[in-house]
């Protein structure tokens, strides 16, 4: 199938095109048609299958005729974080370049106020983080109730990340009839109930099992002892020759900590994590994307939405506590088809992590030991250099013409009577009964 068989328009086909595009993704072959037939729609697929993608191209084939109005947006596409609100509105960016759409992007760490001013002008597209959704709705700086088609992009991220009672919120605000589309990795029971009750007979669309890893990433594992996992990371970039990749940690501390460490070692690193201001992960993002910056140390901010074309690997510093982020980080590589690695590093408590990601996985991961091999060769050199010294000792003797010393010979020089040479003389202790060994 072609973008041309889904019906999109000449100016949104362009786009694709200009992106080097040409065949959809399943998820996207299935879910486009159904959207632009105004259904309401449920899409699960693993990430890195082309889901932004699957919903902001029949949007903006819908809205593409129309005018927005102040403080009313035409359209909205609910995100669990800053990181994927962005990345959805870079694929607003791409694909709406020939068409006039204008768009807003409300996260928190930016000004309320440019905020407020993009809105008084009229947008076509919200893009929001719940929270600040809801401040500015409480101020009175939007409202909802033009909103044509509404989007809860990363429904499970949302439900993690405590974010159902303001979706909940926001859904009470909005229009009964509009057309409501809802995208998940995986599908747990809260989030189909989150469906229930705000999609009307929804197409269900899902091209892979939930929570499966995809097939372009080859899966590997490496145990250590904790004290060992900054060199044994160090170790695996080194050997698998990264040509970039990020590096998950379960705690934000430990982010710095490792990107620091990687940086005295004389590796391109740098830190990401929620406790930095929004610029500044923007800034180190980009860097990263335009390979100013090799190795990018995150915490699970980077899990989701991120998509750097080309990543080669994902290494997990920390086996995820949730067994699903573990799909979820790892989908970074090996998208678009494209061959990725993904390495996860095993120490102390972590392996009822990794039992847990195996069982959702349904398989056990490849163990690697970039040690073995260097330590074997280690051990053959030392044996062969033992074995040299030992012939080149005995060369020098033969040469010299003398005989080695006698086993039995102290320091001094005066030989040692062996027991064989005790055999004649009294043992005192033992009387008469003499031990044979003695005689």
């Amino acid at each position: 199938m072609k973008f041309e068989d889904l019906g999109l328009g000449d100016k949104l086909l362009k786009a694709v095109m200009d992106c080097g595009y040409e065949s959809p993704t399943p998820i996207q072959a299935q879910a486009i048609p159904p959207v632009l037939m105004t259904r309401d729609l449920i899409g699960v697929a693993q990430t890195g299958t082309g889901k932004t993608a699957g919903f902001t191209l029949p949007m903006i084939e819908i809205l593409s005729t129309g005018r927005a109005r102040a403080r009313m947006p035409r359209s909205l596409v609910l995100a669990p974080t800053r990181e994927l609100a962005a990345q959805v509105a870079e694929n607003f960016d791409m694909y709406g370049k020939y068409l006039n759409l204008t768009q807003a992007l409300l996260v928190g760490g930016e000004s309320v106020a440019e905020q407020q001013k993009q809105l008084e002008k009229g947008v076509d597209v919200l893009i929001a983080t719940p929270g600040r959704l809801l401040d500015l709705f409480d101020r009175g700086a939007i409202l909802l109730n033009d909103i044509k088609i509404v989007v809860i992009d990363e429904a499970d991220r949302m439900l993690d990340m405590g974010f159902i009672p303001d979706i909940e919120k926001i859904f009470s605000v909005l229009p009964p009839m509009r057309q409501t589309l809802l995208f998940s990795a995986t599908m747990p029971d809260a989030i189909r109930k989150l469906a229930d009750r705000f999609l009307q007979n929804p197409k269900h669309v899902s091209v892979a099992p939930p929570a499966s890893p995809a097939k372009t990433v080859e899966q590997f594992v490496s145990h250590c002892k904790p004290q060992d996992k900054k060199r044994l990371l160090k170790k695996l970039i080194e050997d698998e020759n990264v040509k970039n990749a990020f590096i998950f940690c379960n705690r934000k501390r430990d982010v710095d900590d490792v990107a620091k460490w990687l940086s005295r070692q004389g590796l391109s690193a740098e830190a990401l994590h929620g406790d930095m201001h929004q610029t500044v992960r923007y800034e180190k993002l980009d860097a990263f994307k335009d390979d100013k910056v090799r190795l990018l140390v995150c915490s699970d901010v980077a899990a989701r939405g991120l998509d750097v074309q080309g990543l080669s690997h994902v290494f997990n510093y920390d086996v995820p506590f949730n067994a699903d982020d573990y799909v979820h980080r790892i989908g970074r590589t090996g998208r678009a088809g494209m061959k990725g690695r993904a390495f996860t590093l095993v120490a102390g408590d972590d392996q009822k992590h990794l039992d847990a990601v195996e069982k959702l996985i349904g398989k056990a991961l490849e163990t690697v030991d970039p040690f073995s091999s260097q330590a074997k060769d280690q051990k053959s050199s030392s044996s062969s250099s033992s074995k040299k010294k030992n012939n080149d000792s005995n060369s020098r003797n033969s040469s010299s013409g003398s005989a080695p010393k006698p086993r039995n010979q102290n320091k001094r020089g005066k030989p040692q009577q062996s027991r064989q040479e005790n055999s004649g003389k009294d043992v005192v202790g033992f009387g008469d009964d003499i031990p044979s060994f003695l005689r």
